[in-house]
């Protein structure tokens, strides 16, 4: 499927949403970070519970413009213009969102960062992790689930792995097979400040 009008498919992608929160003064931009399997949806969907926040959710989004997703870097890199139009749209309207996105390298970050700084909202950056072998069963028993966006598996998980790269700014860590109400809590208050 040819992809040109990005306008029209950040569009979709913004329906593709359902409804938004009402827009605030200064809407916080949080970014999850983390390999396949690690609890990314399942820690923002632990935080847009306690936080009126919009998630954009990479898989979700994915399947929304490639039907069915190819997962080629050209189709990534297209997916992530994309994503970052519609980053851009919805703070400058003031809505708060939580993107959850694997997010591994710093450079894709960089991106990120910019548009934080350009737009001057708060940033808060979040690394989810979990033991290789709590991730090896996770990912073995969610492909039933009919709710999971993510076509991750533990190949993938593995092949990603040496790709993982240092996070430069500051930054909560949470390991998601311990208890995460700590984290949660922090991150509620940072982005309530």
């Amino acid at each position: 499927m040819e992809h040109t009008q990005p306008n029209s498919d950040v569009q979709r992608l913004t329906e593709s949403l359902g409804g938004l929160p009402e827009p605030v003064a200064e809407p916080t931009f949080i970014v999850v970070s983390g390999l396949p399997g690690t609890g990314k949806t399942y820690f923002c969907s632990q935080l847009a519970q306690r936080l009126p926040f919009v998630i954009l959710e990479s898989d979700a989004l994915r399947k929304a413009l490639f039907s069915p997703p190819t997962y080629s870097s050209m189709e990534s890199s297209y997916l992530f213009r994309a994503i970052h139009l519609l980053i851009e749209r919805l703070l400058k309207k003031g809505i708060p969102l939580i993107l959850d996105a694997t997010n591994l390298s710093e450079q894709n970050r960089e991106y990120l960062y910019s548009i934080a700084d350009r737009l001057d909202v708060r940033l808060i950056l979040v690394r989810v992790e979990a033991p290789s072998q709590v991730v090896y069963e996770r990912l073995k028993t969610r492909q039933d689930n009919p709710r999971n966006k993510s076509d991750a598996e533990w190949a993938v998980y593995q092949r990603m792995k040496p790709s993982v790269q240092k996070i430069h700014r500051n930054h909560y860590a949470v390991d998601t097979s311990r208890d995460i109400t700590l984290v949660l809590d922090k991150i509620v208050r940072e982005a309530r400040r």
